[in-house]
């Protein structure tokens, strides 16, 4: 009711004024995921009508309405999201992007460009990275920014607050004494960094999309911008390697700040392997010992550095660089708690992102000179357990490819007289090389046709050395 004669009254208004504040009470009381379709559509009419006042009004309505709006729009898989994308005109998105560059343009405290970019986290998080990008027409302000200059303006604010945050927080942690009074201070920039590192990942995959083509044809970004966010993204990257070398110095490893940190190296990491190789290298063991500050273990740490990972290992140097510090083992454990019963859950994808780092180590361990160790059996009872839940053709070979590699560095004999190593697990070993040698590989998939080749050599090359596998797999297919 109040929103509608708010579409009514004159811009500006003290009555508009008084609308918004008596919306705003309103507004924080809202259960917006028990509310039937009716409402949620009403209330989507009423993100819009927001977006509009964000927009065009500049007094303190325009705070309001920010305010409002990243409430609304923050709250995590909420049922308003689909109602959102479901509206067919793009106005309201327009309207959001120009109050956005409206309060990152001019000088406004700190804690409102906050919530400036934490809305425009929240509208990539809704609508997809590429909203970032998109060229949208506004109909009642010509002033809009282009989309280059309004995808830097967000990236250079946010790189900004970072900077200032990651300097306050070292502050704050290793260098203040009052730490009775600074406890709160330094969860509520904790909190803060969360949402730029967030803002900033999204900003990552958009200027990866943008470079590499993928993604709706809708970016319009020129390669001078993309080059322009690449080289403040590696200085930003560079500042929170700082950062955590800082914590590493002061003998620091556990904190939800140091495991975001971790999770935006990785991120940027992934799409640049070799970017800040220098510092990479050196923090890369401690990196791998972060933990959250309810965890009790380094898993999430590790997982974000996976992409990574499975790319520098290609290079011996990078299997060196693993290998000095034992790492393999680590990434070798967070693949096995990955497939645990009652253990921490994780998506295919970062399986296969370990089995490929892990493959790829194996293939340079005669230039690395890796004693074989008993992480290597747990490893061949995880991936038996990994291929005993799917059908799939990637599955199957990606498991079977490691399987044949891990077989290769021992014997039937030997791994019978390991504890918790049966002939049920031999079994099952030799279950999975059979339905990777009869999988049939379709002709464009380079990937499984190179597996399939690492398998059928290396099984060639212990057959004799594993009787019982040797007998079930040559039932079963002609090698």
């Amino acid at each position: 009711m109040i929103f509608l004669q708010i579409l009514s009254l004159t811009d500006g208004s003290k009555c508009v004024e008084l609308a918004i504040n008596l919306l705003q009470l309103l507004v924080h009381k809202l259960k917006v995921d028990t509310m039937s379709s009716e409402k949620l559509q009403g209330m989507t009419r009423m993100v819009t009508c927001l977006a509009r006042i964000f927009a065009v009004l500049h007094t303190a309505v325009k705070f309001d309405a920010l305010h409002m709006l990243t409430f609304l729009l923050s709250q995590k898989e909420s049922p308003l999201h689909d109602f959102l994308r479901s509206i067919p005109a793009s106005i309201w998105e327009s309207h959001i992007r120009v109050g956005i560059t409206a309060i990152l343009q001019n000088r406004v405290v700190s804690s409102e460009k906050l919530h400036a970019l934490l809305l425009a986290e929240c509208m990539m998080s809704i609508l997809g990275e590429d909203w970032l990008s998109e060229d949208f027409e506004v109909q009642d302000n010509q002033n809009v920014l282009s989309v280059d200059k309004f995808v830097l303006l967000v990236l250079e604010s946010a790189r900004v607050e970072v900077a200032v945050l990651l300097n306050e927080l070292a502050y704050l942690k290793y260098e203040s004494s009052k730490i009775s009074q600074t406890d709160e201070a330094i969860s509520q920039k904790q909190r803060n960094l969360a949402i730029l590192f967030s803002l900033i990942e999204r900003i990552i995959k958009m200027i990866s999309n943008a470079s590499s083509g993928e993604g709706a044809p809708i970016h319009t970004i020129r390669e001078s911008t993309i080059m322009q966010a690449i080289t403040g993204l590696n200085e930003t990257i560079n500042l929170v390697l700082d950062f955590l070398q800082d914590a590493k110095d002061h003998g620091q490893w556990k904190g939800d700040d140091l495991l975001a940190a971790a999770r935006i190296v990785g991120s940027y990491l992934a799409e640049a392997p070799y970017a800040c190789k220098e510092k990479t290298g050196n923090l890369l063991e401690f990196i791998f010992s972060i933990e959250g500050q309810d965890e009790s273990s380094s898993f999430y740490s590790i997982c974000f550095m996976l992409p990574m990972l499975s790319q520098i290992t290609m290079e011996v140097d990078g299997c060196r660089t693993l290998a000095s510090f034992g790492g393999h083992k680590a990434v070798i454990d967070c693949l096995v708690k990955m497939t645990e019963q009652g253990g921490m859950t994780i998506d295919n994808g970062s399986m296969f992102l370990a089995c490929d780092t892990i493959i790829n180590f194996m293939s340079n361990m005669k230039s690395v000179h890796i004693p074989v160790d008993y992480c290597f059996i747990r490893l061949l009872k995880a991936l038996v357990t990994w291929a005993g839940t799917t059908d799939a053709s990637s599955v199957t070979m990606t498991a079977s490819c490691l399987c044949v590699m891990l077989l290769d560095m021992t014997s039937e004999k030997f791994l019978l007289s390991c504890s918790h190593f049966d002939a049920n697990i031999l079994g099952s070993l030799s279950e999975i090389i059979i339905r990777s040698l009869q999988q049939d590989i379709p002709d464009d998939d380079s990937e499984q046709f190179k597996q399939k080749q690492i398998i059928v050599s290396g099984y060639k090359r212990w057959a004799d050395r594993f009787p019982r596998v040797k007998d079930v797999v040559e039932q079963h297919v002609s090698v």
